[in-house]
């Protein structure tokens, strides 16, 4: 459809024309943005991509545990250690990594944090003792995968969008679990076909064919492309602050101050060890144990991605109609029930009550995300972003615990069901301290009849 641009644009404003201009007006977005498809989706499409592309790492530890154990007879316990030190730095990098977005913007931090993944990854075909896995997969991977976990999500989300960011947020977080069903099956047929090191190469490949996306097509900011946010009022591109590793350090201090900090770093640490740490670490290895063969119980894992993508979009479309805390509530105590019952249901095969808790916990897999990111945007405002850096970290921290103790338990106990029943309660805790958590101030504000 044409537009009838003269008209509407006044002659004596032609920079407002420049592609990067900035608006003469700086409380709105230029006249050319209007009536079009905002670049706000354009950045979250890229943003989605480069998620899935880098999902491919998440997808491959629970399939390593076996063939790892066979080939170098490294036990459970120090496969589980080296995908512990994977998840917890990923997660302790992510506070770090939203202030260095602040300071050097989000294209570079996420182009290099996709170099160091390829190059861990690629780095573990040569690997013959357990310190070269901890270093390699543990700590590079760990490091790299944590300078764009989430928390790259939610510092997206902040910059481009102030309408639909609820939903954004499911969006973006649904896509770590769509690079699980795109990348789990080919994963776990490579390691069943031709061994565990084509599939870490093609890991390396995933994270390093994303690079280009970002570089070329990633913006940090609307003000770089002279446009308001989505749903929002144009704001000048602020000034970048030096010193991320201090102001990650002062936003955690001042946030560890509040209440609602640590019960949202509990539930979220609760989160993890039920989903990361557990199954994405253990359900392979577990189906194993009970004669289900590998690639039937990664197919089920990629299924559980399929309805992850469901469960999540749609929290995030009721994070924007309905209170964050009582939507926490009530994933986690559903959660909790599904684990309970999950030792029960494993087979040999797949069988219809094994389906139904598939799509269940699926549906919940990570639907505890845009509510939790909505609940730090309530309390913390500017610092959203950062702080929900360090709730991040309590997830991976808890899921880390998790990815040892179970694969401990496993040698100890010669089977993984206590490690499901204790998951099943601690998700029962975490719906106990959702509900405690008070609405923010904003909140309040915006549930008032009336406004001053």
């Amino acid at each position: 459809m044409t537009q009838t641009a003269p008209s509407s644009t006044p002659p004596a404003t032609p920079a407002s024309e420049l592609p990067t201009g900035l608006p003469s007006d700086p409380s709105s977005p230029p006249a050319a943005a209007r009536g079009r498809i905002h670049r706000a989706w354009f950045v979250a499409a890229v943003t989605f991509v480069t998620i899935i592309g880098a999902a491919a790492f998440a997808s491959l530890p629970g399939l390593l545990i076996e063939p790892l154990h066979e080939e170098f007879d490294w036990s459970r316990g120090t496969i589980g250690f080296a995908v512990s030190v994977n998840l917890a730095l990923y997660g302790l990098t992510a506070p770090f990594a939203a202030s260095l977005m602040d300071r050097f913007g989000i294209r570079r931090v996420v182009a290099v944090a996709l170099l160091v993944i390829s190059a861990g990854s690629v780095a573990t075909v040569w690997m013959t003792a357990a310190w070269q896995l901890v270093l390699f997969w543990g700590v590079l991977v760990g490091l790299g995968s944590g300078s764009m976990a989430l928390a790259f999500a939610a510092t997206v989300t902040n910059r481009w969008f102030t309408a639909r960011r609820g939903l954004v947020t499911g969006i973006l977080t649904a896509a770590g679990a769509s690079g699980q069903l795109v990348f789990l099956p080919l994963l776990s047929w490579l390691v069943e076909h031709h061994g565990w090191r084509p599939a870490a190469v093609t890991v390396s490949l995933a994270a390093l064919s994303v690079v280009p996306f970002v570089w070329l097509l990633l913006r940090d900011h609307p003000a770089d492309v002279g446009l308001a946010p989505y749903g929002g009022a144009y704001t000048a591109k602020p000034v970048p602050a030096a010193g991320a590793a201090r102001r990650a350090l002062a936003v955690l201090f001042r946030a560890a101050r509040t209440g609602p900090f640590w019960l949202l770093a509990g539930t979220f640490a609760i989160c993890g060890a039920s989903t990361n740490g557990l199954v994405k670490t253990h359900f392979v290895p577990a189906a194993h144990d009970h004669g289900m063969p590998v690639t039937a119980a990664a197919g089920l894992l990629a299924v559980i991605g399929v309805f992850d993508v469901v469960g999540t979009i749609a929290s995030g479309w009721f994070t924007d109609r309905f209170e964050a805390r009582r939507l926490l509530a009530v994933y986690y105590a559903l959660r909790g029930v599904s684990l309970l019952f999950l030792p029960m249901l494993l087979a040999p095969s797949v069988h219809p009550p094994m389906v139904f808790f598939i799509v269940f916990y699926g549906l919940d897999w990570v639907a505890t995300v845009p509510p939790t990111i909505a609940l730090c945007r309530e309390h913390y405002g500017d610092d959203s972003a950062i702080v929900f850096g360090w709730v991040l970290a309590s997830h991976q921290v808890g899921a880390a615990v998790v990815a040892f103790l179970g694969g401990l338990a496993r040698d100890v106990f010669g089977s993984y069901d206590l490690v499901w029943y204790t998951s099943g309660a601690l998700c029962a805790m975490a719906a106990l301290m959702a509900m405690v958590i008070r609405r923010g101030r904003a909140a309040a504000a915006a549930a008032a009849p009336t406004a001053a």
